[in-house]
């Protein structure tokens, strides 16, 4: 599937190729951390499917549990995260879901880390909905 996105100013532009059946949430500390949120949710693109059209993203590198370093590219300007990837010869990006304008197409195939998930956002159904915030 192709795929377009950018960050939350604009500075950031993508397109990809990608597998919509290969979405990802992980539940992992560093991606609590990392979104602010309760997980992260992915997809993967190859090097060679991953095309960054506008800006230059800043790159934090960062060690996972298993002492693997991994780089955080986000947008200078409005800080929005973008991906993830290895620190060196990365051959996949893992893409924000948040970042791709087809996002409500993308549909999660498995979460992972969930030893670390939030009780409560392994279950959202009986929290009040509305619409949009109003004030």
């Amino acid at each position: 599937m192709r795929i377009d996105g950018g960050c939350h100013c604009g500075n950031i532009t993508f397109v990809a190729e990608i597998d919509p059946e290969k979405v990802t949430i992980c539940h992992c500390t560093d991606c609590q951390m990392l979104t602010g949120s309760a997980f992260r949710v992915v997809v993967r693109a190859p090097r060679d499917k991953f095309e960054l059209r506008g800006g230059k993203l800043k790159v934090y590198i960062k060690t996972a549990e298993s002492g693997a370093k991994r780089a955080q590219g986000f947008c200078p300007e409005c800080g929005t995260p973008v991906y993830s990837a290895a620190a060196e010869n990365p051959q996949e990006f893992g893409l924000r879901i948040g970042t791709i304008r087809q996002r409500a197409e993308l549909r999660p195939a498995k979460q992972i880390w969930c030893r670390s998930a939030l009780t409560w956002a392994m279950d959202l159904r009986g929290v009040p909905q509305i619409a949009k915030q109003s004030g």
